[in-house]
């Protein structure tokens, strides 16, 4: 009996359980490598806070430099990043 159901648990396995294991984790890696919704907010979120962040630090800096004509601002510049929109807002 078990030379009968052997090799058919192996074929099985092999033509079946490989395939499916294999395209399982190839689905779950191109899942993971694109951007979520949530994820997509997320960066909109903080990009909005780091932005209202450097506006303050230029308006104190501004403030100090009134006050202080020997103040220095140590601000590093930085060209602008363009806004990043995701495909499915166009």
């Amino acid at each position: 009996m078990e030379d009968i159901f052997l090799p058919i648990i192996i074929c099985g396995m092999l033509f079946i359980g490989l395939p499916w294991l294999i395209f399982h984790y190839v689905t779950q890696w191109k899942r993971s490598s694109s951007l979520s919704v949530e994820d997509e907010n997320l960066l909109d979120e903080l990009h909005d806070m780091a932005r209202r962040l450097d506006d303050r630090l230029r308006s104190i800096e501004r403030i100090i430099a009134a006050d202080n004509p020997d103040f220095q601002a140590t601000t590093v510049t930085a060209e602008p990043i363009p806004r990043w929109r995701s495909t499915s807002e166009h």
